[in-house]
């Protein structure tokens, strides 16, 4: 479908420069909170206005850009919520100055696609610009997007990117609909619960796009989403999904699921897992991401290094591990509220 050249993460582990996800960064309070680096060349004035999810987009947006400074037609961001810290302080602003003279800045930083619009004015770039909001499939939705302008457009570039920020807002939202877990729990334990919901999360991961397979990481070969809450009609669409994209001769060498300790979506990835070969090595990646509407941007970072730039996966990721670590086709299964599922397939260079 397309190759992804390079790409940059900030989350809550280390994943932004030196790479680091050996040592597992701990949650607090059942949050995961992302590691904001120095912001090395952006304006401090600037910086106190942006919201939390714009800095981390420009922050590893920024690092994207440096390493590689070809010309992009486009910038494509997915996020399921934009900054609601920023939409509370301006409703809280609405009541305090009863809706009088209010700062727009609240208002302007509250907008999902402040993320790709502050990206465009501190890199000068004029293309195409838009984000998609689409809660848990926000950022397949953005890839959607790229995939038609790269067939549209063969020889351009991309930046894509998913970013969310979970603020207090957000947290009181979702843990009233049941989706975090009552107790408090560390993020070591997120697998071995056996209740409902799960750890809050958030982060951007970012990354650059083209036809071009020059010192590319990875091949996106092809995603799909579908939205139901029944079993069998995911299984069926996972069926349909390998047969269609994975030749006969080749197989699921990694399988990076969504699991998010939440018991209620379990037979799903189940139900994915008993379509695989026994031997398929299994790793999770939310005790390292959180959950959030964009997390499957984490495990595209996470597969692309593995494929690409050959990190070793840490044994707390493992559910079960194989002999084999030489992976070249990785499936990638998240779940989004029990509704929204995607699929990705990436694998390695030819």
């Amino acid at each position: 479908m397309f190759y992804i050249n390079d790409t940059v993460c900030i989350s809550p582990q280390n994943t932004f420069s030196d790479i680091n996800i050996e040592i597992l960064k701990e949650s607090e309070n059942n949050f995961l909170k992302a590691l904001e680096p120095i912001y090395d060349g952006l304006p401090h004035n600037a910086l106190r206005r942006m919201s939390k999810s714009v800095r981390i987009a420009l922050g590893a947006s920024l690092l994207l850009l440096e390493r590689n400074t070809q010309t992009y037609e486009g910038i494509i961001i997915g996020s399921g919520n934009g900054s609601m810290e920023e939409t509370g302080k301006f409703l809280d602003q609405l009541i305090e100055y009863n809706e009088g003279m209010l700062t727009p800045g609240n208002f302007v930083q509250s907008s999902p696609n402040a993320i790709a619009g502050q990206i465009s004015l501190l890199t000068k770039n004029k293309n195409y610009n838009i984000t998609h909001v689409h809660k848990g499939l926000a950022f397949e939705n953005a890839m959607l997007d790229v995939a038609m302008l790269l067939k549209e457009n063969p020889s351009n570039h991309y930046l894509m990117g998913g970013v969310d920020e979970t603020s207090s807002y957000h947290y009181q939202l979702d843990d009233q609909e049941g989706w975090y877990k009552n107790e408090t729990i560390s993020n070591n334990h997120l697998y071995e619960t056996g209740s409902e919901g799960s750890i809050a999360g958030e982060g951007a991961a970012m990354f650059i796009l083209s036809n071009n397979k020059d010192n590319s990481l990875a091949k996106l070969q092809s995603f799909t989403t579908v939205h139901t809450s029944d079993k069998q009609v995911v299984k069926e669409k996972i069926q349909q999904f390998l047969s269609i994209n994975l030749p006969p001769e080749e197989k699921i060498d990694l399988f990076i699921s969504g699991e998010n300790g939440d018991e209620r979506l379990l037979k799903y990835y189940l139900s994915c897992e008993n379509l695989l070969e026994n031997e398929i090595a299994s790793v999770r990646f939310k005790h390292m991401s959180g959950e959030y509407s964009t997390a499957s941007a984490f495990a595209l970072w996470l597969a692309c290094n593995v494929l690409g730039r050959k990190i070793s996966i840490p044994k707390h990721c493992f559910k079960n591990k194989t002999s084999e670590e030489n992976y070249k086709n990785i499936l990638i299964y998240n779940i989004y509220k029990g509704e929204q599922h995607s699929l990705m397939l990436v694998k390695e260079l030819d």
